[in-house]
Order: structure tokens, then C-alpha cells, then sequence
């Protein structure tokens, strides 16, 4: 079923069904696990590294040797700590690790260590666009199994790189309604993680991941069963099964079926959800306190520590870049969805005082930029421009010294070779002319059989000037300063 079918229906609140008009209200929560940006893993020494050599990365702590003694990193928990003061959370004085048991192959240990009955934060949540507070119920610390390979026929291969990885999982309430609503939260939650320095949250290589709660039930009834859909790795497939399973569920109740609690996995080929297991309950997990680790305890000293390392967060940029900056809303979330870009344009502003110029030369040329293969530039913090660079061709352009065509072919070039814009305007000869005398013998040229376009300015349109612009500015190469070449085609077309 495509989502494009089935979006409209989601927008609103609930779905009503075509087969019986009935609106049937969806239910959801996320559990949104999130890699901390720390150096070594969770509970080990080893520095984990994105796409090393598989098993490369392992110690006999990580790899559950007997013997091997659990430390406590406390870079990952300063960065909870941080994240979960960014979301308004309570953070707890003390808490403790647990042990997660259950089997399977890319879990060496037999179990995970994680948190259950005493989190290190209760609480928080985020503010939808909409006014809607999406709640909290907690985020708890935990290490990250291995990766298990399925699609080698008939065998299956285990890399324990990622074992021992710190997360933090945060769970939310069931206060979702849409796929919408769904994604809005997540793209809030991935800012702050990222302003937080918590996480670069790449869900490409699988340091953000997504779990979907979701149930449905006809308006003023009963919360029913809910089914969970498991590491979804795309804002786009959240959205998308979010949207299938919703009619799913509804499908099944009308046609006399019931909904299993069972764990589903996003099948994006098919588009489709499909079964993986059946849902485990807590006491599957045979939970009891990790013997090996002591308890955590915080002190206010570091929470205060912690607290006074947050950045201005998105929501707060964005709101001071329309008051004080007079940037529209849709600028101000352009510039602020990443922490690094942000950044960027305050400096800017700083060295220039021009936020809409700024604003704009960012939008329109440097997001271009990111992601071209000639530049070989994946991110924005890889584009070889600093702030200076940019307000050097903002000034030149605005001065008139360069046309802004000639600004975006600079621009470009100092992105591919790192020169400066004073520099590569000499070696690429992109100095407007200011020469008179040569641009009124352009201009001369471009009135050559223009007679009516003369005819209409003299009689009091003069807009129709612009038709000839083009013309000199062409046979200049582009290199004619546009204001010179209008004055002149004025005084030459006021002779008689």
C-alpha cells in the first residue's frame, strides 16, 4: 500500500475508514535510541570507529570473556546528562544498571547492560510545532549489541564491533496521533541531540534508530493492542509505516481479526510491515541489578556543570532570528536544523551585519554545495568556506566589484581550492569593468536595431530598458556592472 494513498487520511486526526466510515483514532510512542558521541565504548577502552574491519574493535569486556570487570564511562554519562537537561527532564541523584538477558548471536555476553526500575531520568518531552507537548516517560542508559548479517544464503555472520556501544533510549508517552506528528518530534529530537553534542545522529550508519509503538481504536473506546515496529532507520520509513500499519490494524478489526502484541519490522521493498517475533513482557528479560557496576550517583555540582554547557537550543535560535534578525520562519528552521550550520551564519552576521544576505547566500549556494561528488563534500562542515569567505563575496558582490553570477562562480572556487576571493578574482578575471568608455561602446552595440524597445522608453516606460540589459551584459562577458551599463543606455537613448 503507497503512502502517498494514505497521507491525506493522516493529516487529520484519526482515520476514517472508506470500508465503514468508522474514525479510528491511532495510538503511538517512540523509543528512539541514540549513540553517544563518545570516544571508547560504554563499559571498555575500545574506540569505536564507523566501518572498521569487522570484529576489529573488541576486548574481552565487550566481548563477555569471564573475568573481564565492567567500567563505567563517564563521557557518555555527562552526555546524558546533558541531553536530558536540554529536554527538561529530572535527572535522578542515584540510579543503577541492570541486567537484560535474552539469546541471540550477536549478543556475546548472554545479556545487555541496561537500566529498568531506576533510570538516570524520569520526565521532559518536546514541544510540537502546534503547541502539543509530546511527554517523556524516561531515557535510560544502555550498551549496544552486536550486528548480525542474515544475507550470506545460509549462514549468518556476527560483527562485535558495535558491542558495548553507549546509548541512551528515550521513551516517549503515547501522545502521538500522526505520522506527522511522529516525525515533527523525531526531527526536534535529532537537533538537540546534535546542538547538545550528544550524538551526530546519523541514522545511516545507525547512531539514531526508532521503534514504533502503535495500536489503534474507534473513537471514545479502549486503547487495544499495540504492536511494535522495530529499527526503523529513515524519518521517511517511520512515516511510512506508521501510515501502512495504521491501516493494517484497521483492516484486520473490521474484517472480525485481532491484533497479537508482537514485534513488526519495516519491509521497505514491499512497503509493508511483516512479523518478526512475538513481543517479550519484562519478565522475559529476567531483569536483576548488574552485581559488577555500582550505583550512579549525580551530584548538583554536575548537574551544574552540565547545564551551563548547553548552547542556545533550535527552538530558541529560530525565534531569535525572526525577532532580532527579521529572518522569515521557514529561513530561521533552515538555518538552525543543524548545529554547525548555525553556527555559521551567527559568524557571518557578526563579520557583515547582513543576516538576509548571509541568509540567503547559504540557502541558495552553500546547501547546494553539500553532497555534489565534485566537491566531495557529504556534510556542510566539509565545505573548505569559513564564514570570512562567504562575507568576502557578499562584500565584493554589493560593491559592485564582481556581478553576482561572477559572486556564485567564486564562491564555488573557493570551495574547490581553498583560495581566498581576492586571490581567485584575479586569476579568474571576474573584476566587473568599470571602464565608461568601453561600456557605452557595449551599449551602442545592443541598441543596434532596438528602435522600439528606444521608442518606449522615451515615451515613458522604462522598464523596457531592462530588455536591453541582457544584451551588453552578454557581450561584456558578463563582466559589465550592471548599474553603469543601465545609466549609460539612459543617457544614450535621452540624445537626440
Amino acid at each position: 500500500m503507497s503512502s502517498e494513498t494514505e497521507v491525506p487520511h493522516m493529516r487529520e486526526v484519526g482515520y476514517v475508514s472508506k470500508k465503514t466510515g468508522v474514525r479510528w483514532m491511532p495510538v503511538i510512542g517512540l523509543e528512539v535510541h541514540c549513540q553517544l558521541g563518545t570516544r571508547t565504548k560504554l563499559f571498555c577502552g575500545c574506540e569505536y570507529r564507523f566501518g572498521a574491519s569487522p570484529n576489529s574493535i573488541t576486548c574481552p569486556k565487550c566481548t563477555g570473556q569471564p573475568g573481564a570487570l565492567p567500567v563505567q564511562n563517564r563521557e557518555a554519562l555527562a552526555l546524558a546528562v546533558r541531553t536530558a537537561l536540554a529536554l527538561g527532564c529530572t535527572v535522578a541523584t542515584k540510579s543503577k544498571f541492570d541486567r537484560k538477558h535474552y539469546f541471540y548471536c550477536d549478543l556475546p555476553k548472554g545479556f545487555q547492560i541496561s537500566q529498568y526500575d531506576q533510570p538516570y531520568c524520569t520526565g521532559g518531552g518536546i514541544q510540537l510545532s502546534t503547541g502539543k507537548f509530546v511527554r517523556l516517560t524516561r531515557i535510560h542508559m544502555e550498551e549496544d549489541a552486536g550486528k548480525a548479517i542474515h544475507d550470506r544464503g545460509d549462514m549468518t555472520l556476527v560483527d562485535l564491533n558495535r558491542a558495548g556501544v553507549p546509548l541512551i533510549e528515550s521513551v516517549t508517552e503515547a501522545d502521538i496521533d500522526t505520522a506527522a506528528e511522529a516525525v515533527e518530534y523525531l526531527t526536534s529530537l535529532k537537533e538537540i541531540l546534535q546542538y547538545c553534542g550528544a550524538s551526530e545522529c546519523d541514522m545511516e550508519k545507525g547512531s539514531l534508530r526508532c521503534d514504533v509503538n502503535i495500536s489503534v481504536r474507534p473513537a471514545g473506546e479502549p486503547w487495544r493492542t499495540k504492536v511494535e515496529i522495530k529499527n526503523l532507520n529513515s524519518f521517511r520509513f517511520v512515516s511510512a509505516a506508521i501510515e501502512h500499519e495504521i491501516v493494517r490494524q484497521v483492516d484486520a478489526y473490521e474484517m472480525g481479526e485481532e491484533i497479537v502484541q508482537e514485534t513488526r519490522l519495516w519491509d521497505a521493498n514491499r512497503n509493508v510491515t511483516r512479523t518478526m517475533r512475538s513481543k517479550e513482557s519484562a519478565h522475559d528479560y529476567r531483569y536483576f541489578a548488574e552485581p559488577d557496576l555500582p550505583p550512579i550517583h549525580i551530584s548538583s555540582a554536575f548537574l551544574e556543570y552540565e547545564r551551563k554547557l548547553l548552547p542556545e537550543l533550535p527552538s530558541s535560535r529560530r525565534a531569535r532570528y525572526e525577532s532580532a534578525l527579521g529572518l522569515s520562519p521557514k529561513d530561521a528552521r533552515n538555518l538552525t536544523a543543524e548545529r554547525v550550520v548555525a553556527d555559521f551564519f551567527e559568524a557571518a552576521v557578526r563579520l557583515s551585519d547582513k543576516p538576509k544576505e548571509c541568509s540567503n547566500w547559504i540557502q541558495n549556494e552553500l546547501f547546494k554545495m553539500v553532497g555534489d561528488p565534485e566537491l566531495g563534500t557529504e556534510r556542510f562542515e566539509e565545505l573548505q568556506l569559513k564564514p570570512f569567505d562567504l562575507v568576502s563575496v557578499i562584500e565584493l558582490v554589493d560593491k559592485g566589484s564582481i556581478a553576482m553570477s561572477s559572486g556564485r562562480t567564486l564562491l564555488r572556487a573557493m570551495a574547490e581550492t581553498g583560495k581566498s576571493a581576492k586571490v581567485l578574482v584575479a586569476e579568474l578575471g571576474l573584476a566587473q569593468v568599470q571602464d565608461t568608455a568601453l561600456i557605452e561602446r557595449w551599449c551602442r552595440e545592443a541598441l543596434v536595431g532596438k528602435d522600439k524597445i528606444v521608442a518606449d522608453v522615451k515615451a515613458g516606460k522604462p522598464n523596457a530598458i531592462n530588455a536591453l540589459l541582457g544584451g551588453v551584459i552578454k557581450l561584456s562577458g558578463g563582466k559589465a556592472n550592471p548599474q553603469v551599463v543601465r545609466e549609460t543606455l539612459e543617457r544614450i537613448i535621452a540624445q537626440p
